[in-house]
Protein backbone atom coordinates (compact mmCIF):
# COMPACT_ATOMS: atom_id res chain seq x y z
CA UNK A 1 0.00 0.00 0.00
CA UNK A 2 1.56 3.24 -0.74
CA UNK A 3 1.51 6.36 1.88
CA UNK A 4 1.63 9.04 -0.02
CA UNK A 5 -0.63 9.65 -2.98
CA UNK A 6 1.69 9.98 -5.41
CA UNK A 7 2.86 6.38 -5.02
CA UNK A 8 -0.42 5.22 -5.62
CA UNK A 9 -0.63 3.10 -9.38
CA UNK A 10 -2.75 0.66 -10.79
CA UNK A 11 0.08 -1.02 -12.80
CA UNK A 12 -0.34 -5.21 -11.90
CA UNK A 13 2.50 -7.32 -12.80
CA UNK A 14 1.69 -11.06 -13.03
CA UNK A 15 4.32 -13.80 -13.72
CA UNK A 16 6.28 -11.17 -14.71
CA UNK A 17 4.44 -9.87 -17.47
CA UNK A 18 2.54 -6.32 -16.91
CA UNK A 19 -0.47 -6.71 -17.53
CA UNK A 20 -2.14 -3.59 -16.31
CA UNK A 21 0.04 -0.51 -17.88
CA UNK A 22 -0.43 2.66 -16.62
CA UNK A 23 -0.09 5.25 -19.08
CA UNK A 24 -0.71 8.42 -16.71
CA UNK A 25 -2.77 9.55 -14.49
CA UNK A 26 -4.23 12.88 -12.45
CA UNK A 27 -4.76 13.61 -9.15
CA UNK A 28 -7.43 15.11 -8.98
CA UNK A 29 -7.79 15.30 -5.04
CA UNK A 30 -5.63 14.48 -1.50
CA UNK A 31 -5.86 14.15 1.91
CA UNK A 32 -7.31 11.81 3.87
CA UNK A 33 -9.68 11.15 1.24
CA UNK A 34 -7.58 10.93 -2.97
CA UNK A 35 -9.23 10.77 -6.00
CA UNK A 36 -7.32 9.42 -8.99
CA UNK A 37 -7.98 9.35 -12.56
CA UNK A 38 -6.13 7.11 -14.54
CA UNK A 39 -4.87 6.00 -18.12
CA UNK A 40 -3.94 2.71 -18.56
CA UNK A 41 -3.77 -0.18 -21.48
CA UNK A 42 -4.94 -4.40 -20.25
CA UNK A 43 -2.29 -6.98 -21.87
CA UNK A 44 -4.13 -8.99 -24.55
CA UNK A 45 -3.10 -12.98 -23.91
CA UNK A 46 -4.65 -13.81 -26.92
CA UNK A 47 -2.80 -11.23 -29.41
CA UNK A 48 0.26 -10.89 -27.08
CA UNK A 49 -0.28 -6.87 -27.25
CA UNK A 50 -1.68 -4.04 -25.13
CA UNK A 51 -5.45 -3.60 -25.98
CA UNK A 52 -6.67 0.45 -26.34
CA UNK A 53 -6.33 2.67 -23.87
CA UNK A 54 -8.83 3.08 -21.06
CA UNK A 55 -9.81 5.08 -18.54
CA UNK A 56 -10.39 4.81 -14.67
CA UNK A 57 -11.76 7.07 -11.88
CA UNK A 58 -10.78 6.13 -8.33
CA UNK A 59 -10.98 6.96 -4.36
CA UNK A 60 -8.73 5.84 -2.36
CA UNK A 61 -8.88 6.45 1.80
CA UNK A 62 -5.76 7.10 3.83
CA UNK A 63 -6.18 5.14 7.06
CA UNK A 64 -3.02 4.13 9.41
CA UNK A 65 -0.80 5.59 7.16
CA UNK A 66 -1.94 4.06 4.14
CA UNK A 67 -4.21 4.69 1.11
CA UNK A 68 -6.98 1.80 0.77
CA UNK A 69 -8.89 1.45 -2.57
CA UNK A 70 -12.81 2.36 -1.72
CA UNK A 71 -14.12 2.68 -4.95
CA UNK A 72 -13.69 2.80 -8.94
CA UNK A 73 -14.99 3.71 -12.08
CA UNK A 74 -14.34 2.25 -15.35
CA UNK A 75 -14.51 4.22 -18.57
CA UNK A 76 -14.83 1.33 -20.83
CA UNK A 77 -14.49 3.01 -24.66
CA UNK A 78 -13.01 6.37 -25.71
CA UNK A 79 -16.94 6.90 -27.18
CA UNK A 80 -18.03 6.61 -23.39
CA UNK A 81 -15.20 9.11 -21.87
CA UNK A 82 -16.25 11.79 -24.48
CA UNK A 83 -19.67 11.73 -23.79
CA UNK A 84 -18.68 12.25 -20.14
CA UNK A 85 -16.70 15.22 -21.17
CA UNK A 86 -19.23 16.98 -23.50
CA UNK A 87 -21.35 16.32 -20.66
CA UNK A 88 -19.56 18.05 -18.40
CA UNK A 89 -18.57 21.19 -20.63
CA UNK A 90 -22.62 21.48 -21.93
CA UNK A 91 -23.15 21.46 -17.52
CA UNK A 92 -20.52 24.14 -16.73
CA UNK A 93 -21.32 26.26 -19.84
CA UNK A 94 -24.44 26.80 -18.17
CA UNK A 95 -23.31 27.89 -15.15
CA UNK A 96 -25.00 27.68 -12.00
Amino acid sequence: MASKVEEITIEYVDGGVVTVKELDKVILSKGAWATIIFKYQDWDKRKEEYGPAKYSIRRYQKKNNEYRPKSKFNISSNDQAQKIIESLNNWMSQGE
